[in-house]
């Protein structure tokens, strides 16, 4: 093993580690089932393409935070993750957020944002688009995963229906939810791009 492997390896660790604990009676059992088969999917890949497909450390940083906040999504079920109770917790008024939950609009956004910049190394390695496309296809990249995911959110209400179709769904009675989910994955991954440029920029005075 060698030292570049360590932390990655290290961020596995601690996310099996919570990945078991947040396994621990999960609000709505099926409803976490479905939401881990993207974690079961893709982990998986990760690790066994790891040689052949090497992110760097901050894109690893970045997926790692995104499915932590994925999986306490997946064990309270995104409508009910009780966000405004650890704020009042934390001596902030909650119930200023009074109304809809906005968790899953949190982690759609935060989908875009953090996993941009794997999508944006996995383009430089296999793809290297240049000119302008080198910004645009990586975001376009991130919308369409967006959209397949939406797509799998209504097959699957479609498939199961009753309450575990509704709560797998989270629209929460806002027709426009798709919509919005999409939108706020949008802005994610164009802050993305700007986060990673940023990183780009620093990096060479971090490392002098």
């Amino acid at each position: 093993m060698t030292r570049a492997d360590r932390y990655p390896l290290v961020l596995l660790g601690l996310f099996t580690v919570l990945w078991a604990l947040l396994a621990i009676a999960p609000w709505y059992r099926q409803d976490w089932l479905l939401e881990n088969l993207l974690v079961l999917a893709v982990v998986p890949v990760l690790v066994l393409t790891a040689r052949s497909l090497r992110f760097s450390n901050f894109a690893y940083t970045c997926m790692f935070v995104f499915f932590v906040l994925h999986e306490i999504g997946a064990h309270y079920t995104y409508s009910e993750v009780p966000w405004r109770e650890w704020l009042q917790a934390a001596g902030i008024d909650g119930s200023r957020f009074a109304g809809r939950n906005h968790y899953d609009r949190l982690v759609h956004f935060c989908y875009g944002l953090l996993i941009f910049p794997a999508a944006w190394e996995l383009f430089q390695q296999r793809a290297a688009p240049t000119r302008i496309w080198r910004y645009v296809l990586p975001v376009m990249f991130m919308m369409g995963h967006s959209v397949l995911y939406e797509l799998i959110e209504w097959a699957a209400a479609v498939v199961f229906g009753g309450d575990l179709g509704e709560a797998y769904l989270g629209t929460q009675g806002d027709t426009w939810d798709a919509q919005k989910d999409m939108a706020f994955a949008t802005l994610g991954a164009l802050l993305g791009l700007v986060l990673v440029l940023l990183h780009q920029r620093l990096r060479p005075a971090r490392q002098g």
